[in-house]
């Protein structure tokens, strides 16, 4: 495995490299548009991107965990997700567990942040732990791991960050020219030989958020189809995480806790519907469908190489999305289906009880095997049950 992380790694440093060329092709246009000047807008544009990318590798996946609104999670609260967290963890070789969050949506989703591997965090919404049984739980959370593993989570917070540096920077050199300042400059200037320059500039302004923004769906599609790769191998299921897809897309609705930059880390676009393969260039995710029919057409083994052979068919493409290293990994026979005893109504009592537990309310059991849940305001107060009517002292709740 090693291998694929570190042919991902390469690939990952030459689209940084690329992002980075297009942020200083920016700050020069910035500086020869506005002041024809362009030195100071190349350094300008370096020293954000020093500050901004710092922040992002020190402390990339705390911001995206408060901007998104996830809420940690223990294992006493959800004891299933918090198993299947630990066995993909085991099965795809986390030296350590990531940490579990929780969103407070009904759309099923998920996805991983993090800085490095030993320092990572899946998120999953309420609505996602209301609708899988446990297989497709688990395909879900190993194709966040996947990510996580692969190293992917970090990359995509610095593209993130880099992207959203090359929009502000444009952004604000188009406000200057839309008032006047650049073309006053430039009617002002006596030397023709600037023109050629300004007119560049002006085009790579427009363009550079455009260019950062589809290199940026580039990474993040591609992988989509890894991690799926990978998620198939850790669970020997693939049917489990083409179960969930196929669910998740069927209950697609936008969240509220999910924006343009976070977007990519999802397993499916949070913000709008799966795009078609006609449409998909512009697309954070690959179409939904097309990922599924990869999942089912593995067969009874599964392998990077298997994957590869299927994602090629189905998409038509002669070039596969798997480096070359990962493809001589062995195949593993595909397991059968697993039970769930829980009912969709257990599904959905596990997924409600995290929120209400979260939420500061107290669970008191009474001895007639019902459950009280109590909200905070009734801390310190006395409640009787209302099957049995034995009166019950309602505590504070630790946090």
């Amino acid at each position: 495995m090693w291998e694929l992380v570190s042919a991902n790694k390469r690939r990952s440093h030459l689209l940084l490299a690329s992002m980075a060329l297009v942020l200083v092709a920016t700050g020069w246009a910035v500086g020869e548009a506005l002041a024809a000047a362009p030195v100071p807008g190349i350094l300008v544009a370096g020293g954000l991107w020093v500050v901004m990318a710092e922040l992002a590798f020190r402390a990339g996946d705390k911001v995206i965990l408060s901007i998104s609104r996830a809420r940690k999670v223990n294992k006493e609260d959800h004891p299933v997700l918090f198993n299947v967290v630990e066995e993909m963890s085991v099965a795809s070789g986390l030296s350590k567990p990531p940490e579990v969050y929780i969103l407070d949506e009904a759309a099923p989703n998920a996805f991983a942040t993090g800085t490095r591997p030993d320092r990572a965090a899946v998120v999953v919404t309420a609505g996602l732990l209301e609708r899988l049984t446990r297989d497709e739980l688990q395909g879900v959370i190993a194709h966040e791991i996947s990510h996580i593993k692969h190293r992917d989570v970090v990359y995509l917070t610095v593209m993130a960050v880099m992207v959203g540096t090359v929009v502000i920077l444009a952004d604000f050199a188009r406000r200057v020219l839309f008032y006047g300042g650049g073309t006053r400059r430039r009617t002002s200037s006596s030397s023709r030989g600037a023109a050629p320059l300004y007119l560049l500039a002006i085009v790579l302004i427009l363009l550079a958020p455009l260019v950062a923004r589809l290199m940026y769906l580039a990474l993040s599609r591609r992988r989509e189809y890894l991690a799926d790769a990978g998620a198939a191998l850790a669970t020997r299921y693939p049917e489990g995480l083409a179960s969930a897809l196929e669910k998740i897309e069927q209950s697609w609705s936008p969240l509220t806790s999910a924006n343009a930059a976070t977007a990519p880390m999802f397993i499916v676009n949070p913000l709008t519907k799966a795009a078609s393969a006609i449409t998909g260039l512009f697309s954070t995710h690959p179409p939904t469908e097309e990922r599924i029919r990869i999942l089912r057409s593995l067969g009874g083994t599964v392998s990077f190489a298997g994957y590869d052979e299927a994602f090629r068919k189905v998409t038509g493409r002669p070039v596969g999305v798997v480096p070359a290293a990962a493809l001589r990994l062995p195949a593993t026979p595909v397991r059968p289906a697993s039970a769930d005893p829980r009912t969709a109504l257990d599904r959905l009592r596990q997924a409600t009880d995290v929120l209400w537990r979260l939420s500061g309310f107290a669970f008191i059991p009474c001895s007639c095997g019902t459950t009280l849940k109590v909200p905070p305001a009734y801390r310190g107060q006395e409640l009787p049950c209302p099957h049995c009517g034995t009166v019950h002292k309602v505590v504070a709740v630790s946090p």
